[in-house]
């Protein structure tokens, strides 16, 4: 059976049936995956009715506590929180909504670091998704201030060895953005918890820096077989080969950023004067020139590969339904994917960019015009590449003092 308006739901879900199925059709779903979410709605309603919920009651621990009840009855598909988001979904649009969980307990790390998210995205005016990073970041710091009885946090006896013992402790097996975060975050909380009047003095300097030397990397660019090979792993007969040519043409010619890429809009391309909007750091927009080639790949994929059932004007959207936009780690794992197929090994989104930079470089653009068309706020940012032609600075090193031996 693979009507999924055949499928019989009895049960207080009953009445939402015929609507979720005509929304999941109305999304792209195939008729067979859309037969097995109302499976799992109908199975969902018996629950309900073996545990005498009403919709109106069914809260966001009863998911869990179904998916448990899933799993122990042996069930091996559909039995994560996201599976469940499409029916969630289908009966917000038709006016259900979750009831509120009941109240929990916090503990002292939770009741601080909550404290803490509101002071970042009020005071600070940081967006939710970078107070959600400085709050991962600092939170193993909270804990070791937890005392024994665990109904407190000790803030009396931090001091600059306390905070240097932390960052010394916990940064040797981060990355370094992600030790350079830490401090950052860790700086945040020490002023957040003086302004509070939780810590007596300041304390921001005694957090060490995490030493970084810009442009001590060598900007890591694939050469043009490489490039070649990228493009001819994607079979443009199919709609997802489209996609991802698209994707690979868009980020090697332009130099954009996987998040770029995602955010991309249709009314971002004016088809007309050959220019593409791309909406950069800081919601800046920068107006680009929009190549040929990249301009007939993005065509083929809008004419031959974009679900009609798109749900949003993004350019590139999920090749599964529901159809919505690209994600930024949708992008990269586009360019992983092509790397594998095409025997190249990992490669990501953002080597495209440097990719682009070098075939600049090489072709005899200058730096500035390279820094423009990568949308670089400091010229000291794109002075990284002039280390890429290493034929050019032969000519121009120095000999090492007394030969070599």
């Amino acid at each position: 059976m693979t009507d999924p308006f055949l499928i019989h739901v009895s049960g207080p879900l009953e009445s939402f049936a015929r609507g979720f199925a005509r929304s999941l059709i109305q999304q792209g779903y195939t008729p067979t995956s859309a037969t097995f979410h109302l499976r799992l709605m109908a199975h969902l309603s018996h629950w309900l009715a073996d545990e005498r919920l009403d919709v109106q009651e069914f809260c966001a621990t009863d998911v869990d506590r179904f998916l448990r009840a899933r799993r122990d009855a042996g069930y091996t598909q559909y039995l994560s929180p996201k599976a469940m988001r499409p029916m969630l979904a289908s009966l917000r649009d038709q006016g259900v909504s979750l009831a509120p969980s009941p109240a929990v307990e916090h503990g002292p790390v939770d009741v601080l670091i909550e404290h803490y998210r509101q002071y970042l995205l009020s005071e600070r005016g940081l967006s939710r998704a970078t107070s959600r990073g400085y709050i991962d970041a600092i939170r193993p710091f909270v804990r070791t201030r937890v005392s024994p009885d665990g109904l407190a946090l000790d803030w009396a006896s931090v001091d600059a060895a306390a905070i240097t013992a932390f960052v010394v402790s916990h940064t040797p097996n981060q990355s370094r953005g992600a030790a350079k975060l830490t401090v950052t975050a860790l700086r945040a909380l020490l002023r957040f918890l003086h302004v509070e009047g939780r810590i007596t003095r300041p304390l921001t300097a005694a957090v060490p820096s995490v030493a970084g030397w810009r442009l001590a990397g060598l900007p890591k660019g694939l050469a043009l077989a490489q490039v070649k090979a990228l493009f001819a792993s994607c079979d443009r007969r199919t709609r997802l080969g489209r996609r991802a040519f698209a994707v690979l043409t868009t980020l090697v010619r332009l130099g954009v950023r996987a998040g770029e890429l995602a955010a991309l809009r249709l009314d971002d391309i004016d088809w007309r004067a050959g220019t593409i909007v791309i909406r950069g750091k800081g919601h800046h927009l920068e107006q680009l020139p929009l190549p040929t080639d990249v301009g007939d790949a993005i065509v083929a994929y809008l004419r031959h590969g974009r679900p009609a059932t798109a749900t949003d004007r993004t350019v590139f959207v999920r090749g599964r339904a529901p159809h919505h936009a690209l994600s930024p780690s949708g992008v990269t794992s586009i360019v992983c994917a092509a790397a594998q197929r095409a025997g190249l090994g990992p490669i990501y989104a953002h080597r495209l960019r440097h990719t682009a930079a070098t075939q600049l470089l090489r072709a005899g653009a200058p730096l500035p015009e390279i820094g423009q068309l990568l949308r670089h706020r400091r010229a000291l940012t794109t002075a990284i590449y002039a280390k890429v032609d290493r034929a050019a600075l032969r000519t121009i090193a120095r000999p090492w003092p007394g030969g070599v031996a």
